[in-house]
């Protein structure tokens, strides 16, 4: 997994852009500080968010992603961070500069194809006693941000160990509901925003039209009360609930699948082939293809392949509109060969048709 080093060769030039844009007007949509000190002032407060905000994150790499607000495209590549490297000057004036470029800068800790421990909850619409609520039921948030005025994002720890994707996204929902967050952004490694970088989004801007800072409201490390509590609240699953059971089938479903045996099913099949070595950008939807086609040549029955793959499945369900659709696809195409391909989502204009073919999916990634 590449680190991000784009700064390095460009640190002579960050490092004098502070200086010449003192004497330039202050670009749309960033607020100028107003104690003479200019952008250097700036670095240091953006520093030191970071710092208090990871502080209350301890993990050994973070996932680092720019996302432009304008065109909705990331920019280059998806990187690790170190927290040493975080909190360098160099790689701060480099997010400060592409933050300023109207990118927005989005964060999670890494735990390669699991959970860290993290779980975020995005509140669009936050009651000022949501702090003293969440400690009231256990769920101290380690994080607490004003991503702008009114919003909130949240991140609670449940435990120091690594988290089946299944297990976390259960969590995520289950808190979203409890707490009226945005069900559709929990997920198992949904990215949430870094303290110290404006927001970029036109609809959070100020009546001055300035990008909002996001800021932290509360900062504190620890793993929640009720961590474990919610841990446990996460049952095994016999099968999707939605899937469709007729005649005698009921009679004959295999053994449960937890969601940690899952996970081990499916990651084992994924290291196996060494996937994340072999394609920088994996389509899941074709290694699902694939890890179904193993299984059912196993002998593993049809209804506990779809219980794997969506307990197990990176970002299951992505943007699968008609979950049942797509596996019913899926474990179609797995019963019979299929033309091999490359594992990775083309860059390039593709035709509806050829994704037709290509793809298990609908069309809606």
């Amino acid at each position: 997994m590449n680190h991000y080093r784009d700064f390095g060769p460009r640190r002579k030039a960050l490092d004098a852009h502070p200086r010449a844009s003192r004497s330039r007007a202050p670009q749309a949509g960033v607020c100028p500080l107003k104690d003479g000190m200019g952008l250097d002032r700036g670095l240091a407060l953006t520093l030191q968010a970071i710092q208090r905000q990871l502080a209350a994150m301890p993990h050994d790499r973070y996932l680092v992603r720019l996302i432009h607000q304008a065109t909705h495209r990331p920019f280059p590549g998806e990187r690790l961070w170190t927290l040493a490297q975080l909190r360098h000057d160099a790689a701060v004036r480099f997010l400060r500069v592409r933050n300023r470029e109207g990118y927005d800068v989005y964060f999670h800790p890494y735990a390669q194809d699991h959970n860290a421990g993290y779980i975020l909850i995005d509140l669009d619409r936050a009651h000022p006693a949501l702090l003293e609520r969440m400690r009231t039921q256990g769920h101290d948030p380690c994080v607490l941000l004003q991503t702008s005025p009114g919003h909130l994002q949240a991140w609670v720890q449940v435990s120091r160990s690594r988290l089946p994707p299944a297990v976390a996204t259960t969590i995520a929902q289950q808190l979203a509901r409890c707490y009226g967050g945005d069900c559709a952004s929990a997920s198992w490694r949904h990215l949430g925003r870094l303290a110290g970088f404006t927001n970029q989004k036109p609809t959070r801007r100020t009546p001055d039209g300035y990008a909002p800072w996001v800021k932290i409201v509360h900062a504190r490390a620890g793993v929640a009360p009720q961590g474990d509590a919610l841990l446990q609240s996460v049952p095994p699953l016999t099968t999707p609930a939605w899937l469709p059971l007729e005649g005698t089938q009921r009679d004959r479903l295999p053994a449960a699948v937890s969601p940690a045996e899952a996970a081990a099913i499916y990651q084992g099949c994924v290291q196996r082939w060494r996937i994340g070595e072999r394609f920088p950008q994996p389509d899941w939807s074709i290694v699902d293809l694939w890890v179904a086609r193993h299984l059912l040549g196993q002998g593993a029955p049809a209804v506990r392949v779809q219980a794997i793959l969506q307990l197990a499945s990176p970002h299951f369900p992505r943007r699968h509109g008609d979950l049942h659709g797509y596996l019913r696809r899926t474990l179609a195409r797995a019963a019979f060969p299929a033309p091999r391909r490359a594992v990775w989502a083309p860059h390039g204009p593709v035709s509806a048709a050829a994704a037709r073919v290509f793809s298990n999916s609908t069309g809606e990634r």
